[in-house]
């Protein structure tokens, strides 16, 4: 794993990770076609510090949400009545969002029987590039939909269940979670904007989760010291990419279209499959 190397995939990973392009069927494709291996290659613990980049990138654009969930949580648990100014009861807004991701998550268990057959299936180009046109699709149909107002004051607690199970189908590789699960929140009734913000919210506890699965079987085969350096530079890349990609994908939600990720996830899943076929 050489310095260039470590840049170039964590790029792949901070970008495709939130934009709705897959990051996982990026990965992939880069791997399979170009041999720019990472597990494969016996870097697991480079795959666990890319995730970890992604995930500083989400505490630090939603931070101000993040703290907000915690001390409502808090409030909210302590018992006490929480009241305004006037004597009204104070809504707690961010606890609810935070219970909102909570059941959200649950689905994630019937992930763990078949995450080893889903990894699997980051080996076949020929799927990658079926699922990234599939993405499009998906994109697509989210810019005919009609967004709701829904946010996390009268969202319901079968619709983040409903995206929760959205985003276990997004785990295979070239779907895209963030396009998946924001088309899901769009088609539950959730305001366009909103809906980026929970699913990139609720990614929290899947990252946490897979990452520290990897960190698991990455201690277990081995760590090279050698290639931490390169490993941490790829995963400041990855970190720095996934800021400004969050950023572009919440200025785009403002604009209710996904039209140039259609185009681009068609045009790459028809190149995938081509190139799956010569190679």
């Amino acid at each position: 794993m050489t310095i260039g190397k470590a840049v170039i995939l964590g790029l792949v990973q901070g970008i495709a990770e939130f934009l709705p392009i897959s990051s996982s069927g990026h990965l992939a494709i880069f791997q399979n076609l170009f041999n720019m291996s990472d597990i494969e290659g016996g870097h697991l613990f480079f795959d666990v510090l890319l995730h970890f980049g992604t995930l500083i990138a989400i505490c630090f654009m939603y931070w101000t949400d993040i703290k907000g969930m915690f001390f409502e949580t808090l409030a909210m648990l302590s018992g006490r009545k929480q009241l305004t100014a006037d004597g009204k009861p104070k809504q707690l807004p961010k606890a609810r969002l935070f219970l909102l991701i909570v059941a959200a998550s649950v689905p994630l268990v019937l992930l763990l029987p078949v995450n080893d057959y889903i990894d699997l299936l980051s080996q076949s180009t020929m799927f990658v590039g079926i699922a990234l046109i599939l993405t499009g699709c998906i994109l697509l149909v989210s810019d005919k939909m009609t967004q709701g107002n829904k946010t996390e004051k009268n969202m319901g607690f079968k619709d983040a269940l409903i995206i929760g199970i959205c985003q276990c189908v997004a785990s295979m590789p070239g779907l895209s979670r963030s396009g998946v699960t924001i088309t899901a929140g769009i088609a539950t009734g959730q305001k366009r904007e909103y809906a980026v913000k929970f699913s990139l919210l609720m990614s929290i506890p899947a990252v946490v989760g897979a990452t520290f699965l990897e960190l698991i079987k990455a201690i277990k085969a081995g760590i090279d010291i050698s290639l931490i350096p390169a490993y941490i530079v790829g995963m400041i890349a990855a970190m720095v990419s996934g800021v400004v990609s969050i950023g572009f994908l919440r200025m785009i939600a403002k604009k209710n279209s996904f039209g140039g990720f259609v185009y681009y996830c068609w045009v790459v899943g028809v190149l995938t499959i081509i190139l799956s076929m010569i190679f």
